[in-house]
C-alpha cells in the first residue's frame, strides 16, 4: 500500500471518528456551567502550581528546576572539554585542525573521494547512477518517489468527504 492510500484511508477514518464526536456532543454552547467552571478550576490550578514553582536549584536536574547562568555556563564548558576530548592545543580549533589537515595531501585526497560520493542537498540533481540512489535510500531509511503516491494529494478534500 502506497502512503497516498495509507494517508487517505488514514484521513477518512479520522474525519468519520470526528464527524461521530461532533453528533455525540453536540454544541458547545450547550455546555453547562459546572463543565465550563470546571475548566476554570483547571486554569486556576495551573496558575498555582506556576505560583509554587521553586527558583534557581543548581543541584537538580530535574526538568521542574532551573539553573542559574553559571551553572549553565559551567555545563557549556565541560561540554566543550568533552568534545575536545584532551586534544593538545595544536589541534583545538578548526583552525589548526585545518592547518593539521593540509600538511597530509594523502588524507585530503581520502577524504574528498569519500565526501564526492555523499547525498548531497545543494544540489536538485547529483547524477547519481540508479544502485547509487537505491543505496543511498537504503542507508538513510527513505523511500523512492514511486513507493509514496501522490504527494499533492487533497488530504483536506478527503477529510471533508469524510465529514459528509
Amino acid at each position: 500500500m502506497s502512503l497516498q492510500n495509507s494517508l487517505t484511508n488514514f484521513a477518512t477514518r479520522l474525519a468519520t471518528e470526528t464527524n461521530n464526536l461532533r453528533n455525540q456532543m453536540g454544541a458547545l454552547a450547550s455546555l453547562s456551567t459546572s463543565d465550563k467552571a470546571s475548566l476554570v478550576a483547571a486554569i486556576n490550578e495551573l496558575k498555582g502550581l506556576i505560583d509554587t514553582a521553586t527558583g534557581i536549584n543548581d543541584t537538580a536536574t530535574a526538568l521542574s528546576s532551573t539553573w542559574s547562568s553559571t551553572k549553565i555556563n559551567a555545563e557549556i564548558i565541560a561540554a566543550r572539554d568533552a568534545l575536545v576530548n584532551g586534544a593538545p592545543g595544536a589541534l583545538d580549533t578548526l583552525s589548526e585542525l585545518a592547518t593539521a589537515l593540509a600538511s597530509n595531501d594523502g588524507d585530503i585526497a581520502t577524504i574528498l573521494t569519500a565526501q564526492a560520493k555523499r547525498v548531497r542537498t545543494d544540489t536538485a540533481s547529483q547524477g547519481l547512477l540508479p544502485a547509487e540512489q537505491a543505496n543511498a535510500r537504503t542507508n538513510i531509511d527513505a523511500v523512492a518517489k514511486t513507493d509514496i503516491g501522490n504527494p499533492d494529494i487533497d488530504l483536506i478534500a478527503v477529510f471533508e468527504a469524510g465529514l459528509a
